[in-house]
C-alpha cells in the first residue's frame, strides 16, 4: 500500500536548480581555465545573484531570475585569447512578485564568482529601465578578476 506523491518544482526551486547548475559548471570549467580569469556560467550566476539583491534592495520583489552568458560573436563556443580583451554578453529574463516582467542585458569585463560583475547591465521591469550601472556587489571586496576562460598551456 504505498502512494507515489510527485513533487513540482515551483519558481523558487527551478531557481535553485539552475543556480545549482550553474555552481558545477563553474567548478567544471575552472579546473580547464588558466587562474585569474571566470567562466561565462560563473558571469550568469554572478550576474544573477547581484542583480537580484540590487532589484529587491530596491523593492521590486524578484520571484525568480535566470541569467545567460556568453563570449564573442560565436556564443562562447570557443575560448578569447590570452591578448583579446574579453566581454561577456549578459541576458537575463524573469519576473516580479507581482507578475511583472523583468529583463537585464549588458556587457560585464569583470566578475568576482558570486560576489561583484563590473561593466554596464540595465535591468528593465515591465519594459521600464529600472537601472542601468557599471557595477554591482561588492568589487571592493578583493580586484575582480577579468571575465574569460582561457586555456592552460600544456591542457
Amino acid at each position: 500500500m504505498g502512494a507515489s506523491t510527485r513533487y513540482r518544482l515551483g519558481p523558487r526551486g527551478r531557481r535553485v536548480a539552475v543556480a545549482a547548475t550553474f555552481a558545477v559548471l563553474a567548478v567544471g570549467g575552472a579546473v580547464a581555465c588558466e587562474p585569474g580569469s571566470i567562466s561565462s556560467a560563473s558571469v550568469a550566476y554572478t550576474t544573477d545573484e547581484t542583480v537580484t539583491k540590487e532589484l529587491n534592495r530596491q523593492k521590486a520583489g524578484v520571484r525568480w531570475l535566470t541569467c545567460t552568458a556568453s563570449y564573442g560573436e560565436n556564443g562562447g563556443k570557443s575560448s578569447p585569447s590570452a591578448r583579446e580583451r574579453t566581454v561577456a554578453t549578459v541576458d537575463c529574463e524573469g519576473e516580479t512578485d507581482d507578475g511583472k516582467d523583468i529583463t537585464v542585458d549588458g556587457k560585464v569585463t569583470h566578475a568576482v564568482d558570486g560576489a561583484c560583475v563590473r561593466g554596464n547591465i540595465t535591468a528593465k521591469v515591465d519594459g521600464k529601465v529600472w537601472f542601468q550601472v557599471d557595477g554591482l556587489g561588492d568589487c571592493n571586496s578583493t580586484t575582480p578578476p577579468p571575465v574569460g576562460c582561457r586555456p592552460v598551456e600544456g591542457k
